[in-house]
């Protein structure tokens, strides 16, 4: 038998073992180390990442639905810290729905998700903060937040609170990291979103023309009232590091 045999062999008896037979030549006693090695760091990277989620199902309920994930999908990454996002990409792509899943689970997955995407992604070094004078300088979403919206509260989701169905309105977050580098979560409104949609999308975008796009979208208000809530709003953010420059002239903040 060919290595590349052996190898698909191997990695389908791992996954599984039921319908698999074992790798010729390889007693059941050294393949069980492997079958629980690689099951074990799976599910526990998973249920690590997404304790909430988890904790809306039995134990036995868990360990299938990621028994699932285990045989159903195909890792992109080979790297640990990639397998919450794997995940999230299965339960969006190929997971069908069972009926003791949360009609949220995709959303409570993405939200507990993000979390540890912002802890480990890499802040683009060209940021830098702005103090008062956010009308002179572009405007860009840090590297380091994200701006997200759900149908469900995700926020309040918990074995005490699960809700069957979407509320009236999305519900708007930013996900972001401080200055200490400490995850912060923070809950807003649909103008807040709005703001930072439009720089996320129109990276370096100045202060009046995002107003003039508010305006567009948002006729019910006059110019000056877009321009007062745009500057306290995008103060608040820049303050927390939300929203950043990349304008090199340290005259202009």
């Amino acid at each position: 038998m060919s290595f590349d045999k052996i190898q698909y062999a191997f990695m389908e008896h791992i996954r599984q073992p039921k319908e698999n037979p074992l790798p010729h030549g390889i007693e059941d006693r050294r393949m069980a180390i492997y079958r629980d090695l690689f099951f074990n760091n799976i599910e526990g990277f998973i249920s690590s990442g997404f304790p909430v989620l988890k904790s809306l199902y039995s134990r036995e309920d868990w360990q299938k639905l990621i028994r699932k994930f285990f045989i159903e999908h195909d890792c992109q990454s080979p790297y640990f810290l990639d397998i919450a996002a794997e995940f999230v990409n299965y339960l969006v792509n190929t997971y069908e729905r069972a009926k003791n899943d949360p009609i949220f689970m995709i959303e409570l997955a993405h939200y507990e998700w993000v979390e540890l995407d912002v802890s480990i992604c890499q802040q683009d070094e060209s940021e830098l903060p702005i103090g008062s004078a956010i009308t002179s300088v572009p405007l860009f979403l840090s590297s380091t937040a994200r701006n997200l919206s759900y149908q469900f509260a995700v926020h309040n989701i918990s074995a005490d609170y699960i809700p069957t169905q979407p509320g009236a309105t999305p519900h708007y977050f930013v996900v972001y990291r401080d200055h200490e580098d400490e995850i912060q979560f923070l809950v807003t409104n649909a103008m807040t979103a709005l703001l930072l949609s439009l720089i996320e999308t129109t990276p370096g975008i100045d202060f009046f023309e995002l107003c003039n796009c508010v305006l567009q979208q948002a006729p019910q208000f006059s110019e000056q009232q877009i321009h007062d809530g745009a500057n306290s709003t995008l103060m608040t953010m820049a303050h927390k590091g939300v929203v950043v420059t990349k304008n090199e002239d340290e005259n202009l903040y």
